[in-house]
């Protein structure tokens, strides 16, 4: 079963700026209604929303907690039906500067389960409030953010790349739970993004090595990533369920 994007209702998770806010605008772009979740970014999200149009609404939630979640989901049941699309987004707060990265030496156990507990207690609370609407219409799309550094930690972001390849694995037995219901579960990894709020940090030489070393000579922007989620999302992959597509151009091959 298929559905095409117009006949969507999506909750994108930390959509008030950043990638987020790029994923939230190119499903509205489609026709989809757009949910921009937020936990902290109100005025961001608010004022997203109101560009994208009367099919786009923010509403704020922390991923983490299940009650939150599930008084979010409540509202858009009521004013917009029952969600078939969730695209888990929601980064703790994180900035990409190698220079002042934790090492192994400093790294605590607090900034370790704060990285995993949004991206893997975020993914649970999603799934478990949303997965019951998308089984009984046999019809659900799930996709995950993840990042390349799970394949090529060039920098070792400890906490961040452990976070994420812990999402990894959740994605892939999601899927294999979920497919007999119609649910596709996948992952879009990314590459440093010119530029988030996350990668303002990154001097211009990092972007521009970078640059240099992908055979299309160019760092992904948010944009370019969007569209990508937009496919796992599509009739086209209706089939395509358990797997992790890196658009980082070409930096990493998968």
């Amino acid at each position: 079963m298929s559905r095409s994007l117009s006949e969507q209702v999506v909750v994108v998770s930390g959509a008030g700026r950043g990638l987020g806010a790029a994923i939230a605008a190119a499903f509205a772009r489609e026709g989809a209604q757009v949910v921009v979740n937020y936990r902290a970014s109100r005025a961001q999200a608010e004022a997203l929303a109101a560009t994208l149009g009367a099919r786009a609404v923010a509403l704020q939630a922390d991923v983490r907690d299940a009650s939150q979640v599930g008084a979010m989901f409540d509202t858009v049941e009521r004013t917009m039906g029952p969600v078939t699309t969730v695209v888990h987004n929601a980064l703790a707060d994180y900035r990409f500067n190698g220079d002042a990265r934790d090492t192994i030496a400093t790294l605590t156990p607090a900034k370790l389960l704060e990285q995993t507990n949004t991206a893997c207690v975020g993914a649970l609370t999603l799934l478990q409030r949303a997965v019951p609407a998308m089984a009984q219409a046999g019809f659900g799309r799930v996709v995950t953010i993840g990042s390349n550094l799970v394949q090529n930690p060039v920098v070792p972001y400890h906490d961040y790349t452990a976070a994420k390849s812990a999402l990894l694995a959740f994605t892939r037995t999601a899927a294999a739970e979920l497919g007999p219901r119609g649910i596709t579960v996948n992952m879009v990894s990314g590459g440093l993004l010119r530029t988030t709020d996350a990668s303002a940090a990154t001097p211009d030489a990092v972007f521009d090595l970078i640059a240099a070393n992908t055979p299309l000579r160019r760092v992904t922007t948010p944009d370019e990533l969007a569209d990508t989620v937009l496919f796992f999302a599509s009739p086209w992959a209706r089939s395509v369920t358990g797997q992790n597509l890196i658009v980082d151009g070409g930096l990493v091959f998968g």
